[in-house]
């Protein structure tokens, strides 16, 4: 039992946390930084203007739902400068939420009483966001998404040592992506390397 433990111990030590992101409240922070602050909180405007300030020209933003708008975003900050590849199997993703895709699950609900709308349908499950920052990027590593209670910093760590310890990757992106049924969010993803 007691080399188990120093076993895990030992593991961990390889998984280092080299950027942190969080999104809430209108406000965008790089390792407890101000990074960007919206003119708004509110999910829609401040997401546009975040959009706008990465300059990014990509148009298949547009057709996402929210969830995936703020995971693409907050995945876009994180590896900001940090020169990781595209076209790679090297990167994981590993994210959880508590609201799963309840947000779209209600638009598409309410689109059942005309004609049921592809495009909303497609965002019915949370890990699509995962594809979406798979697609832009490249990323062809695991990936995970899990639907808990609340953020849990050290059980995503752990997951994320496991992967670490036996998959070939170097990079995780890991972390939180949340936007509840009243529109609420809040991002936090860390960029994590392995040390091994």
């Amino acid at each position: 039992m007691v080399a188990m433990l120093l076993f895990i111990l030992k593991s961990m030590e390889n998984n280092q946390i080299i950027k942190e992101v969080s999104i809430e409240h209108g406000k965008v922070l790089i390792n407890q930084s101000e990074f960007f602050t919206g003119e708004t909180s509110d999910l829609g405007p401040f997401l546009k203007s975040l959009y706008k300030q990465l300059n990014l020209k990509y148009n298949k933003y547009f057709k996402m739902d929210h969830l995936s708008k703020l995971g693409f975003l907050a995945s876009e900050v994180l590896l900001l400068n940090e020169g990781i590849a595209n076209e790679t199997d090297e990167v994981a993703i590993i994210l959880a939420n508590a609201s799963s895709s309840l947000h779209t699950d209600v638009k598409y609900q309410e689109s059942i009483a005309d004609i049921p709308s592809p495009s909303v349908f497609v965002y019915t499950l949370p890990n699509i966001v995962i594809g979406e920052i798979s697609i832009r990027n490249k990323f062809y590593g695991e990936h995970m998404f899990f639907v808990q209670p609340s953020y849990n910093k050290e059980e995503l760590l752990d997951y994320t040592t496991c992967l670490f310890n036996s998959t070939p990757c170097k990079y995780a992106i890991v972390g939180w992506v949340e936007v509840n049924r009243n529109g609420d969010y809040s991002a936090k993803l860390m960029l994590c390397q392995n040390k091994k």
